[in-house]
């Protein structure tokens, strides 16, 4: 789906505007497919009132091993054709790093990608807690990096009522990323999850998770939302730090 250039100012007022956690580099993830989808996607993230953009691709040993050394590559070609177009918007990449033993050893080899110099943001598998999380996250913080958990809302194994096993993260260090589109989300766990996290006020950082057109479709019903305000209210965000 190709959606049309806007030259109007956005019609949202979006007091965030840098966006992290995306997929916009094309070929690499799951996320967008080619560098014209890519483009598209980012004009639209532009009419949404986003001066930044901190993609984030995967780095899946298993699915998608993708290294410093592409990720960089494919962001200079995107950058490049925004450049082209005259579409004057930041754009940077990070990495979305999964939790397994590759991601251990890029901790320990200093081959981590931050964002904002000094942020590792990291996932976990759904269901389980794997036993080298922790691990994974004393690494970060003796290597000088702060680990952001992305998409928290969706972790089965860290739900309770009284939010205590985010707590427990909290206090070892991590900071937490919920996906603006978990507010749309069709799993009510999820959502449920995310307005608590939300109203608890223990969110640092808000990202779109766009893969593709339609979630940004869905992220500007959430920027219109009450719960949107909710979250600005709530949270000491650090976006646009």
């Amino acid at each position: 789906m190709i959606f049309p250039f806007f030259t109007k100012n956005s019609i949202i007022s979006n007091s965030i505007t840098v966006d992290l956690h995306s997929h916009l580099l094309p070929g690499i993830d799951d996320g967008v497919k080619t560098l014209n989808e890519s483009i598209e996607i980012i004009k639209k993230f532009k009419f949404l009132g986003y001066q930044k953009l901190i993609t984030t691709p995967h780095i899946f040993y298993d699915l998608y091993p993708n290294t410093k050394e592409i990720i960089q590559e494919k962001l200079y070609t995107v950058q490049d054709k925004l450049k082209k177009e005259n579409i004057k918007i930041i754009l940077e990449a990070s990495a979305e790093y999964y939790l397994d033993m590759a991601f251990l050893r890029c901790i320990e080899d200093d081959e981590l990608l931050p964002f904002m110099e000094n942020y590792i943001l990291f996932e976990t598998p759904h269901n389980s807690k794997l036993i080298i999380l922790d691990i994974a996250i004393e690494s970060i913080i003796r290597k000088g990096y702060i680990p952001v958990l992305a998409h928290p809302e969706r972790y089965v194994y860290l739900y309770s009522d009284n939010l205590e096993h985010y707590k427990k993260l909290k206090r070892m260090g991590v900071l937490f990323q919920v996906n603006l589109k978990s507010l749309q989300s069709h799993s009510k766990s999820i959502k449920k999850t995310a307005l608590k996290l939300i109203e608890a006020g223990l969110i640092n950082f808000i990202g779109s998770d766009v893969h593709r057109m339609r979630d940004v479709l869905i992220l500007e019903k959430v920027l219109k939302s009450k719960e949107y305000k909710t979250i600005i209210k709530n949270n000491n965000l650090l976006n646009n730090n």
